[in-house]
């Protein structure tokens, strides 16, 4: 653990932002998945597996951050009912360090580690199948290309569960995800609502220091706020459509500064093109489906400008505010290409290429990762296309528009086509099917085999695509 250089930065806020909690005393503790790979990013990666458990499963404190974890404080809407009754209610933060490879603050934060001051009667538990999903969400979308969270660790615990969604009873864990910020939109929102002036300047002064510190010297912070966030937000939007990605509950306490997806609950990816098409079975009206996601982002990051009105006005932020548009149309060709390993060519041809290729993808309901798999390299991959299960789709008219883009199109360097994964007929998927077929040996014989194997293909992808993060 030599390496790992501490923090206990967000304790400096003050103990008006969170309530200092324990650990749910677990009968078990079995490693189930360590990301060694971030691990070696935290210098934590030459812990031993007891060590691991030690600081994973019964959380002693690593030397250095914080000796008691921290339940923050939030608000939120959620579904568009605003809720004061929220924060950390099976999990806290548990520690920060710092990436040694590019020196950026990490938290390390829990779900499923007990009860705290916000449980609302809840158990404070997570089941460990929601566990091996968070797992195979964030694997999956770190490989395409989302700025996401980390699943750095999954001990199962020992307890048995009982939920509604799940045949109960079921077995239990404890996640420790990896993420460069948890402040929420609802953290401001919570002080907003408080009419909390005082500790909202202190948030907003804080939040600039830590994570947007060329704000330093903006001469209207409120405002420079609102457009860095905005940026943010535009591009986990973009990112999430290039993937083909639903997140299911994008309430304001799910939505934080730094533009980073994480909180993964009734996720999905989508079959084919579909805008209609939801993650959340309760989602009744389709608020969070897949094409409305860039508005709800939009929503949600208005409702964070309302909370700095004490701090500025609405003729200052509103601006600010409209920003997002432009970031996302702007973010989305950029996104979708980098997906196609082509070059950009500026904004009106990216843009109408980007209308094609979607136009084809609704008419024709080819497999949407199908599609971006197929087409690697553009106009290089024809032959590979023609080998593949949707070549028929590719030889209808609905495709000669995008056929005319991609001949335009420059492959981009570093496209890396002989690399083994672009040998498979089709590539690697995460729909629920998937999902379910992965979660079964675990339940059924606790055969964890398939669960690593498709963790092995995941990382042939990100190889493959060459994902840097």
């Amino acid at each position: 653990m030599s390496l790992f250089k501490p923090s206990r930065n967000h304790e400096t806020l003050g103990d008006a932002f969170f309530d200092r909690v324990e650990p749910a005393p677990f009968p078990q503790n079995i490693l189930r998945h360590r990301d060694q790979r971030w691990a070696k990013r935290v210098g934590l990666d030459d812990l031993t597996d007891d060590q691991w458990l030690r600081h994973f499963g019964r959380f002693e404190p690593l030397e250095g951050s914080f000796t008691q974890p921290l339940a923050l404080r939030y608000h939120g809407h959620q579904f568009r009912s605003y809720n004061p009754e929220l924060g950390d209610g099976r999990g806290f933060l548990f520690a920060q360090g710092y990436d040694l490879e590019d020196g950026r603050l990490l938290d390390f934060a829990t779900k499923g580690s007990g009860k705290t001051p916000w449980s609302r009667g809840g158990d404070g538990r997570l089941t460990l199948k929601g566990g091996v999903r968070e797992v195979l969400a964030t694997e999956m979308l770190e490989a395409l290309g989302v700025y996401t969270s980390k699943s750095f660790s999954l001990v199962e615990t020992g307890e048995q569960l009982y939920r509604g969604d799940e045949p109960s009873p079921t077995r239990s864990s404890v996640l420790v995800r990896l993420s460069h910020s948890h402040i929420r939109i609802g953290t401001f929102q919570r002080l907003a609502y408080l009419e909390d002036t005082e500790n909202l300047q202190r948030l907003l002064d804080y939040a600039i220091a830590t994570y947007f510190p060329a704000l330093a010297d903006a001469p209207d912070k409120p405002v420079a706020f609102i457009e860095a966030v905005a940026g943010n937000v535009a591009r986990l939007g973009a990112q999430w459509t290039a993937a083909g990605f639903v997140h299911g509950v994008l309430n304001t306490d799910n939505i934080n500064i730094t533009g980073e997806s994480f909180d993964y609950g009734p996720w999905r990816f989508l079959p084919t093109y579909d805008p209609a098409f939801t993650a959340a079975y309760f989602d009744e009206s389709g608020l969070y489906s897949f094409g409305r996601q860039p508005d709800t982002l939009a929503w949600n990051l208005t409702r964070l400008a309302e909370c700095l009105l004490p701090l500025s006005s609405v003729e200052k932020l509103e601006p600010a505010l409209n920003t997002i548009w432009p970031a996302f149309r702007e973010a989305l060709p950029q996104n979708i290409l980098r997906r196609l390993g082509l070059e950009p060519q500026g904004t009106e041809h990216d843009g109408a290429f980007i209308t094609d290729i979607f136009g084809f993808l609704a008419a024709s309901q080819a497999p949407y990762e199908q599609f971006f798999f197929d087409w690697r390299g553009g106009a290089l991959s024809a032959s590979r296309a023609a080998r593949s299960p949707s070549a028929e789709h590719y030889a209808s008219e609905a495709f000669r528009p995008v056929a005319n883009g991609l001949e335009r199109y420059a492959p981009a360097a570093g496209i890396n086509l002989d690399h083994a994964y672009f040998a498979r007929v089709s590539p690697r998927t995460m729909l629920i099917e998937e999902v379910e077929a992965i979660w079964a040996p675990i339940a059924e014989s606790d055969d964890w085999s398939l669960f690593h194997q498709t963790l092995g293909e995941i990382a042939q992808m990100r190889q493959a695509y060459g994902i840097v993060v």
